[in-house]
């Protein structure tokens, strides 16, 4: 009997999942949205090809950092001139653009290469409740370990 290798033209038809980011840690919430990014989630889980779903992350505003992180976590980046070192707490980060935080935190739990960077376009992040992906009638998902 040989074994089952699904590839890229025997995918099956990917789904929609909406998720709620309210009160939920931002690691759990990036761990648990990369795997179904990926596709671990399904029993035809094959590293080398992209079996993943789409997700949509809404209320990420709401995301909340465990500890001290929101006054002590930075984000570096650098603006490739000489001296330009950035530097920028995640609590203003947080507060301008908590989407791209978000999706910051997804990307670091992708795989490197040009696969992880094809499944990272099925992600759609959002500061309030509101998205425009109803006609995908997307199913709801709610992250373990949430605080209430």
């Amino acid at each position: 009997m040989k074994t089952y290798m699904p590839n890229a033209t025997n995918t099956p038809e990917r789904k929609w999942y909406v998720v709620d980011a309210t009160n939920v840690p931002l690691g759990r919430l990036a761990s648990q949205v990369a795997a179904i990014l990926r596709g671990k989630n399904k029993p035809t889980y094959t590293p080398h090809a992209d079996m993943g779903d789409h997700v949509i992350v809404i209320n990420s505003d709401k995301v909340v950092l465990t500890g001290n992180k929101l006054n002590q976590k930075t984000f570096d980046y650098h603006t490739l001139y000489p001296g330009g070192d950035k530097h920028i707490l995640y609590s203003d980060l947080m507060q301008k653009k908590s989407d791209f935080a978000v999706t910051r935190a997804v990307k670091g739990m992708m795989p490197k290469n040009s696969l992880g960077k094809n499944m990272l376009k099925k992600l759609r992040v959002y500061k309030d409740a509101t998205h425009p992906h109803e006609a995908q009638n997307p199913i709801t998902l709610t992250v373990k370990g949430g605080r209430n």
